[in-house]
């Protein structure tokens, strides 16, 4: 089984990565959040996007860049710098939901115009430098919107399709459309990987359960409520409080090296998910929300660790 890092933006960048990887152990791949190509062709990647893909930050992972356009020349010209850099595939991003992205027609907003899409996959996989993957939602309102899309895809020579059992409208709300999955599984040509409510290893199991042939999960929220949840699943430990502060401290430090004081904002979201660790969510909210000084954070954040009590199962929620 395949387990990988679902791309979130403003969370799941190379120093957690990293740290993740060296306190937890590493997953078998981790997909960068979006990368937005720049508006004109032969332009050079920006400064954030160059630290985020930097072989130097990456060493050790497998790591997949995710790109978010819908300009098939901007794609390819993108691929060819990341080849250039070592990479050995890339991801088109069909996810996003945000209000701002789908009225650009990009992310899941590609989605509500199905020959522009097929054009514009045609086209990138024929001259894209590298193999071609698509996490994709299953429509833009309705259920039945998946019917065409999933005869579009097998029509494309894409490396791997990572279907998330939503349609954009849903955001993250309601349960995953998990028969979606396995109707992708038995047409599929390409090999097929799910994504979506994957929070514990019960949630992992009845996946497998309905359909077996999974061969590869991609956790998101989940892994960022309890990071040991991958080693759980491959018949590891469950996470201890030691672990989980050494986690905070490392990524902290990593985050203030990189960014000086905007290190304190960034932890603030992943607290947002960490918070779901402890036994008491609402108090470790209270505790973070509202800091904004590094003095007042890490005062914060060492009485959060002395006194709030793990989760007997921690989960997000």
């Amino acid at each position: 089984m395949q387990l990988s890092l679902a791309p979130m933006e403003g969370i799941t960048g190379y120093a957690f990565r990293r740290t993740h990887a060296e306190v937890f152990g590493a997953l078998d791949r981790y997909y960068t959040p979006f990368i937005s190509p720049l508006p004109q062709v032969g332009a050079p990647l920006s400064k954030r996007y160059i630290r985020e893909l930097d072989p130097a930050n990456n060493q050790g992972l497998d790591v997949v860049p995710q790109l978010l356009t819908n300009d098939a020349d901007r794609f390819v010209w993108t691929t060819q710098l990341l080849a250039d850099m070592g990479y050995k595939e890339v991801n088109l991003n069909l996810g996003c939901p945000s209000g701002t992205v789908v009225a650009k027609e990009k992310g899941s907003g590609l989605l509500r115009n199905p020959p522009r899409l097929e054009a514009f996959l045609a086209d990138v996989c024929e001259r894209s430098p590298l193999p071609v993957s698509v996490k994709t939602r299953v429509g833009i309102a309705k259920d039945d919107e998946y019917d065409e899309l999933i005869k579009l895809f097998c029509r494309c020579d894409i490396f791997e399709l990572i279907v998330h059992p939503r349609v954009q409208k849903d955001f993250y709300s309601s349960s995953p459309r998990q028969e979606l999955y396995g109707k992708t599984l038995e047409c599929a040509p390409f090999p097929v990987a799910y994504n979506g409510d994957i929070f514990t290893l019960d949630d992992y199991g009845a996946l497998l359960a309905a359909y077996p042939q999974t061969r590869h999960v991609m956790l998101g929220r989940g892994l960022l409520a309890n990071p040991a949840l991958a080693r759980e699943i491959r018949g590891g430990t469950g996470l201890t409080r030691e672990e989980l502060k050494l986690f905070h401290d490392k990524l902290y430090e990593s985050y203030t090296n990189d960014m000086g004081g905007n290190a304190v904002f960034r932890m603030k979201e992943w607290w947002g998910y960490a918070k779901c660790a402890f036994a008491d969510p609402s108090s470790v909210h209270r505790a973070i929300r509202k800091l904004r000084r590094a003095d007042e954070y890490e005062t914060a954040a060492r009485r959060i660790f002395s006194i709030e009590k793990l989760a007997d199962s921690p989960r997000f929620n």
